[in-house]
Parts: C-alpha cells; structure tokens; sequence
C-alpha cells in the first residue's frame, strides 16, 4: 500500500515532496499514484532504441521534472543523468540508467 512510510523507505524525500503540496497527504499520495500511471518512461525507452534523441530528450526532462516535483529520488537521479546526455544529444549507451530507472519505477508500482 502505498504511504508515506513506504515512500520513505523507497528513497523518497517525501518531506519536500509534502511540502510542494501544501503538506496535503492525501494529494500527495494521488499525485504519486497518477506518477506510477505514466507510460512516458516505456516512450523514452523506444526513443532511445529508435535514436530519436530530441524526442528522448522532451520526454526525459518531462519526467525528470515529474519525479523531481514529487521528490521520488531513486527515479529523478537516473532520469537526470539521462536528461543531461540527452540534452547534448549524447549517442551512447543509455541502457544502465534506463534499467535503473525502470527496476526503480516497478519498485514505486509495488508500493
């Protein structure tokens, strides 16, 4: 079930994310729940096998903003990296921080 404490023990800074929403619990913890519903990190994914790295970027810094507002730190430190490399359109292996960042994302689902 998804919580507060569950939260905090998947590596999220859930007092910064509380304070971002007013310390609303509740909103918080929809917010959260709306997070584990996005489909843009299986985009992302696509992107990076396709080359498409503008595309991978937009959708990279999409999430890094999502997960950094929300404070879920195990997600926003792989997609940062991610977004960085992206930014200058790096073309190399993005498959360790992809993997982190999925592997962390089904972690988050599992709460």
């Amino acid at each position: 079930m998804l919580t507060i404490d569950t939260l905090k023990e998947f590596g999220a800074d859930t007092s910064e994310g509380l304070a971002r929403c007013m310390n609303n619990e509740s909103f918080y913890l929809m917010l959260v729940k709306k997070a584990t519903q996005d489909k843009r990190l299986e985009l992302l994914e696509q992107q990076i096998i396709d080359k498409d790295l503008d595309a991978a970027f937009e959708s990279a810094h999409m999430l890094k903003g999502m997960y950094a507002n929300l404070s879920l730190t195990p997600l926003t430190k792989p997609v940062s990296e991610m977004t960085e490399l992206l930014r200058s359109r790096t073309d190399t292996d993005y498959s360790a921080l992809l993997n982190q960042a999925k592997e962390n994302f089904a972690r988050l689902c599992s709460l």
